[in-house]
């Protein structure tokens, strides 16, 4: 059985691979035009590619156009996450049903930085809308695994989620006290 796997990065891949890949032909799907700058979305998908390829693991990279992302965060800021995790997870399907693989799912369901039941939740919509299986599994229990595996490993790390609102979001008390010097 084949499963098309949404990746956002090497390191919170790691766990769900050792998981999936006992049961599934698994398949990398790297798909993130909410990561900013181009630079960062560069420097994560080299890590990743490199991690895959010691893996034996295929790997698909998506379009990326930040445009596309920054458009749907920008029309509903406070909803900016749920309307990434939409737009990847439809890709994720798309790109399955494209190459008539039956299951998909995500790294995304790793973090403890992420909104696991609404990632699960939108999984289990498009599953239903667009007939294919969505994998879950709550991937959060092996996230300090495979960033101490990630560590060993010298793999990338990135200091924030990807888009520009959550890098700002990692700057924002320097930014009010510099501001605030005027």
């Amino acid at each position: 059985m084949k499963l098309l796997l949404h990746i956002c990065c090497a390191r919170c891949v790691i766990y769900p691979l050792e998981r999936l890949k006992t049961n599934y032909e698994v398949i990398g799907y790297y798909f993130n035009p909410n990561i900013h700058p181009t630079t960062e979305y560069i420097l994560r998908g080299e890590a990743l590619k490199s991690y895959l390829e010691k893996e034996k693991i295929p790997l698909l990279i998506g379009e990326y156009n930040p445009r596309i992302h920054l458009e749907i965060a920008l029309d509903s800021l406070e909803n900016r996450c749920e309307s990434c995790y939409l737009l990847r997870l439809k890709e994720t399907v798309r790109k399955a049903k494209d190459l008539g693989i039956d299951y998909f799912s995500t790294t995304l369901l790793v973090s403890p930085y992420q909104n696991h039941t609404r990632i699960k939740e939108i999984g289990e919509e498009l599953a239903k809308e667009e007939d294919i299986k969505f994998y879950y599994e709550d991937f959060r229990i092996g996230w300090h695994s495979s960033q101490r595996i990630a560590d060993e490993l010298n793999i990338y790390k990135q200091k924030y989620c990807g888009c520009i609102f959550s890098e700002y979001e990692r700057f924002e008390r320097k930014v009010k006290r510099f501001t605030s010097l005027g």
